[in-house]
């Protein structure tokens, strides 16, 4: 069967973690007809990917998705889990509509049934849509820095998104990579079982004093500030600084948080600084983060001059009828749920914008 205007949504988004649920959520409430594509095959964005010695504890809670409690699932519970089932149960209370597995493919601009729509093409199907919400988070989309001789290290390379737990590098003198969170937090667990080596091409900055809710959102408004102008997101963590938790003091003790400055290239059996000094290694932990994933929206020409997508809000400038939600200051459970409230509120103001045009 041939398509027609009534197969055009007044809106699509792109992802079912915290911040496309929210979206959703606000989404339905407006009254506006739309779709939630999920390149997963089951609830849980993300979470369901992390590695499964980070637990409730660690994750420090998550914040509830809006009209719900938090998941309640605590302590030593895998946040692989208790999330994914918490995201499932949402979904069902609120009959969200979403479909996966759907891995979209490219979003571009096109005319079609006596309008400007967007077309959403996937490797399940194409779908037509007047307003886009895209909440692909970065997950999908690891960054591994290129060092020369990187290929020709004998031993075993993981990144976060992959990473096997502590008991693969048991006796395996290991270089971890990294000045974020996660290098600090996979740090406490190796260190336990093997000899490491901690690299970062920054000293890290740590936190002594309590993060305070003030210290929070000066953080967020520095990224927010980087978006507005059009700049590559920044991580929060690289404004906030870092902090040992109870559970990283025996790492700590072992001198696991003793850092070296980035070596210049990786040789067969370890690593080479620029000084001409050497470090035997058998394994490599990259823990350099994520890039958004948001390579689907190339056609729509979003990026601007300065390497990033310039936002308003959750506003692409170039091109209201897209919301960008789970990218930059939203990139956090808390800014997520934000985030889709006004993503919501943008695409209503877009379908209105349109109508009017169209009057």
């Amino acid at each position: 069967m041939r398509p027609s205007r009534e197969d055009v949504y007044d809106s699509i988004v792109i992802g079912a973690g915290q911040a496309g649920l929210s979206a959703s959520y606000h989404l339905m409430r407006r009254g506006i007809r739309h779709l939630v594509l999920d390149a997963d095959g089951a609830p849980g964005g993300a979470w369901q990917h992390r590695w499964d010695s980070l637990t409730m504890a660690d994750v420090h809670g998550v914040a509830a998705l809006p009209g719900s409690e938090g998941p309640e699932a605590a302590g030593l519970v895998q946040a692989n889990r208790a999330v994914p089932a918490y995201f499932s149960d949402y979904e069902r209370t609120y009959d969200l509509p979403v479909v996966r597995p759907v891995r979209v493919e490219s979003v571009a601009g096109v005319a079609a049934f006596g309008e400007e729509l967007l077309q959403v093409r996937a490797d399940a199907g194409t779908w037509w849509t007047r307003t886009l919400v895209n909440a692909t988070g970065t997950w999908s989309q690891p960054f591994v820095p290129h060092y020369p001789g990187i290929e020709t290290f004998s031993g075993p390379q993981w990144h976060t998104a992959t990473y096997p737990g502590a008991e693969a590098f048991r006796g395996h003198r290991t270089v971890v990579v990294g000045g974020g969170a996660s290098a600090v937090q996979l740090l406490g667990e190796i260190a336990l079982v093997t000899e490491t080596l901690w690299v970062t091409r920054r000293p890290p900055v740590w936190r002594t004093d309590d993060f305070t809710p003030e210290a929070g959102r000066a953080a967020v408004a520095m990224v927010e500030q980087r978006v507005r102008d059009g700049l590559p997101p920044a991580s929060v963590v690289s404004v906030t600084g870092l902090m040992l938790r109870e559970q990283e003091r025996a790492a700590a003790e072992l001198g696991a948080y003793t850092r070296r400055p980035m070596f210049a290239g990786l040789e067969p059996h370890g690593a080479r600084w620029a000084d001409g000094s050497f470090e035997p290694a058998d394994a490599v932990l990259w823990a350099t983060g994520f890039r958004p994933a948001i390579a689907h929206l190339a056609p729509l020409g979003l990026r601007g001059p300065r390497g990033g997508i310039r936002l308003d809000g959750t506003t692409a400038v170039s091109d209201p009828r897209v919301q960008l939600v789970g990218y930059g200051p939203s990139a956090s459970t808390i800014g997520a749920n934000r985030a889709g409230r006004v993503a919501a509120r943008g695409v209503a103001a877009s379908l209105d914008a349109q109508v009017a045009l169209g009057a």
